[in-house]
């Protein structure tokens, strides 16, 4: 199998500033591994084979039909700033962009930043065409110091809509002729344009044991996800990888983890191998959906905010996130099962599990085993700085989460 390397990690979270850039680079990477596109589902499936919409793409590579699923999932989706359909403002000399903020941005880390935009366009004919801007074209410029002598003792205070606005100029600029002009389309009927942090994802520290990108939440996830799934060799279980979109404002969308696509294709692949009703029911039952999603490491600044029996440690593996009020899907068994993966392999392996007085967010594991009725273990990736314009982990927890993918597929 080829080996997965830091270096490619790094060159796909460049490549990758939006959902619909994570999805068509997925794609180049399945297309060269011998997986086949397919735009309807209406026909017989490939055995290798994947369905793009948007910003999600669901893959496969078909068992025999007596074989399980084993069900990969990730999101696409970061939180950040993106570009309203009518954006242009122009006051005091400044040329700005009306924004909207995307999930939970943690507000004060995209202060003072060089941006760059990307996004699609779509045409009259509704054909859509990616473009990416990776220089400064905006910036959110802070309040200097001198007129808010406050800040020292209360704080940053940020207003969502007021202070998060974007300079992008001091000329009156149209931005609908520039993504026009930078798209190369020039039938633009409507656009995405999302702002982000221009700096190249690279290696830290003096012992270049850390990464630091923006969209470790969750690309890392994707991308291991991918090596996992292409370079996986044949086997009796059908293996599935769906990489959804709008996992960051609550899934509730056609290509988000609450969406039919999964289910579809699971449907699809089960009509195809010829099983009854009851023996999708039984499959399922059997099957395992391992959800990836990064998780906390503890945070050497703040130790209090974790739970010390159960705070990740950056570079010592992937995180099994566990929590009884249904956060996470991992039960008992799914704990079990994946530490048994996980030791068979010489994978390292961690728990997570936040405090009772710091609650702690969801991913798409429940919401899958939900959907499906399919038991979901939630594993991450420990990093910090996690919602922040540029985020943080350690360089060899990417690779660890590869190899206990690909063991998962196998067992």
């Amino acid at each position: 199998m080829p080996e997965a390397t830091i270096s490619s990690l790094l060159a796909w979270l460049d490549k990758c500033p939006t959902p619909f850039h994570v999805v068509e680079t997925a794609a180049t990477s399945l297309d060269v591994n011998g997986f086949v596109r397919v735009n309807q589902l209406g026909h017989e499936l490939p055995d290798r084979g994947y369905l793009a919409i948007d910003g999600c793409i669901v893959a496969w590579r078909l068992g025999t039909p007596q074989g399980a699923l084993r069900i990969i999932g990730a999101h696409t989706d970061s939180p950040n700033l993106r570009v309203l359909p009518q954006p242009d403002i122009h006051q005091f000399g400044w040329s700005q962009l009306a924004i909207e903020i995307y999930g939970g941005v943690l507000l004060n880390s995209w202060l003072d930043r060089d941006l760059g935009m990307a996004g699609r366009v779509i045409d009259s004919n509704g054909v859509s065409y990616l473009y990416s801007a990776p220089r400064a074209l905006a910036r959110i410029p802070q309040l200097a110091i001198h007129l808010d002598r406050e800040i020292g003792d209360k704080g940053l205070h940020l207003d969502r809509h007021q202070h998060m606005t974007p300079v992008w100029g001091s000329t009156k600029q149209s931005f609908f002729e520039w993504v026009r002009d930078t798209s190369g389309v020039t039938d633009v009927a409507a656009f995405d344009a999302h702002l982000f942090d221009i700096t190249p994802a690279s290696l830290l520290g003096v012992d270049q044991t850390l990464i630091a990108s923006g969209r470790l939440d969750n690309q890392a996830s994707c991308w291991s996800a991918i090596e996992a799934l292409r370079n996986a060799p044949e086997s009796e279980y059908t293996s599935i990888l769906v990489l959804n979109d709008h996992e960051e404002v609550g899934s509730n969308s056609a290509t988000g983890a609450a969406g039919p696509m999964l289910s579809n294709i699971v449907s699809c692949i089960a009509s195809q191998h010829g099983l009854s009703e009851g023996r999708q029911f039984d499959r399922l039952a059997s099957s395992w959906c391992l959800s990836a999603d990064n998780a906390h490491a503890i945070h050497p600044n703040y130790p209090e905010r974790h739970e010390p029996r159960h705070a990740p440690l950056i570079n010592e593996g992937p995180a099994v996130k566990v929590n009884g009020n249904q956060r996470y899907a991992t039960s008992a068994r799914g704990l079990a099962h994946i530490r048994s993966i996980a030791e068979s392999n010489g994978i390292p392996l961690q728990t997570f599990a936040s405090r009772n007085n710091v609650p702690c967010g969801s991913t798409i594991g429940p919401i899958t085993a939900t959907q499906l009725g399919i038991e979901a273990i939630d594993i991450g990736i420990p990093q910090l700085s996690m919602h922040s314009a540029r985020e943080m982990c350690g360089a060899d927890d990417p690779l660890h989460m590869v190899s206990l993918m690909s063991a998962f597929l196998q067992h």
